[in-house]
């Protein structure tokens, strides 16, 4: 695929994505902060969890660019873009970079194929781990745990919302402070829905192929609603996964960082 083609679909994918979260940009920097803050080196290894086509991860190396980002995705359509759209970014063996991997983080076992070489400095993801069906959060913190050096991060930027049956106003007010914030940057309304986003690019000719293989996967489940958007269910599982402290670091209504520490 021609970069520009794939640097033109990721730049409509970031534009959707902003307008409906609008800390987005913010929520990216507070996360690499924490990376920087406690990598204790200039070359940390980071795993990106449910990577897309790279956004999180370019912005890591673009802070950090000492660092090797082994980004992970099972979405065909997106690694070919983020492939095809930094290229250039690409590391290999031992050199820094981005290194794309295609493994369905559902599957346990999944990590036996990174080939690391040492333990990880950190684990992030954004906006990705909601889809995760529940009782597949358990085993993917387990595993990241086994990859993560002792005083490593789990950092998650996701929207996780309080239980509304515990904390009814809570919850209320994690996603009104939200809407309220889209309304004032997006006056108009929002711009390019999701649903639009890939009605649209599964048109595009270059990626006929990545398309079919899309379709010839299972879909991931549906996350609306899902107890893999609530807070204590991520909360619950990184313990039992055995990181200690476990806390968010940044926050606007229900779109939080959460911090894990191995």
């Amino acid at each position: 695929m021609r970069p520009e083609v794939a640097r033109r679909w990721i730049g409509r994918w970031d534009a959707q994505q902003q307008a409906h979260l609008p800390d987005r940009e913010e929520r990216f920097t507070a996360l690499i902060d924490a990376v920087e803050e406690c990598a204790g080196r200039p070359d940390p290894l980071i795993i990106d969890l449910g990577c897309g086509p790279g956004s999180l991860a370019v912005r890591l190396l673009g802070r950090v660019p000492g660092a090797t980002v082994v980004a992970i995705d099972r979405d065909p359509v997106l690694l070919e873009l983020g492939r095809a759209a930094w290229a250039g970014r690409m590391g290999g063996g031992t050199a820094a970079g981005l290194r794309f991997a295609d493994l369905d983080l559902e599957v346990p076992g999944w990590s036996a194929a990174l080939g690391l070489g040492r333990p990880a400095d950190a684990a992030v993801s954004t906006t990705a781990l909601h889809w995760l069906a529940p009782g597949a959060l358990g085993p993917l913190y387990a595993e990241v745990a086994g990859l993560l050096r002792p005083g490593g991060l789990l950092l998650n930027g996701d929207h996780l919302a309080e239980d509304q049956a515990a904390a009814p106003v809570l919850a209320r007010l994690g996603w009104a402070l939200i809407e309220r914030e889209e309304r004032r940057r997006a006056p108009g309304g929002r711009g390019e829905t999701w649903d639009g986003w890939w009605a649209a690019v599964t048109a595009e000719p270059d990626l006929a192929g990545p398309v079919a293989e899309r379709a010839r996967r299972a879909p991931p489940a549906a996350h609306h609603g899902s107890p893999s958007g609530l807070l204590a269910t991520h909360v619950n599982a990184l313990r039992a996964a055995g990181f200690g402290e476990v806390g968010t670091l940044w926050q606007r209504g229900a779109s939080r960082l959460l911090c894990a520490v191995r």
